[in-house]
């Protein structure tokens, strides 16, 4: 009954447990995208190294920025325009 309060509603264990879930699957997705993305940008596919040169390093770290630049980005607008929708619907309550 919190929610008639103006809190949110407990999320049972279950709930949880697909929630704590499905971040980890989100993650472990993101992980995945920018590993690839900017290893086939900034790895050449023949070695010549056991470790990392200058540039190559430069370049992840760059790349590591960038991806997660956007990523904040998108999830932003995603997140603006969700509260819209949420809102505009809201609009006319009171009216």
């Amino acid at each position: 009954m919190s929610f008639l309060f103006g809190g949110r509603p407990q999320l049972s264990s279950a709930e949880k447990i697909t929630a704590a879930e499905t971040e980890v699957e989100m993650i472990s997705d993101m992980f995945n995208r920018l590993s690839q993305s900017c290893t086939s940008k900034c790895i050449p596919p023949e070695y010549r190294e056991a470790d990392l040169n200058k540039g190559e390093s430069v370049c992840l770290d760059r790349c590591v920025s960038k991806f997660f630049e956007v990523n904040m980005k998108v999830s932003e607008k995603m997140q603006g325009e969700a509260a819209q929708k949420g809102g505009a619907g809201m609009g006319g309550f009171g009216m």
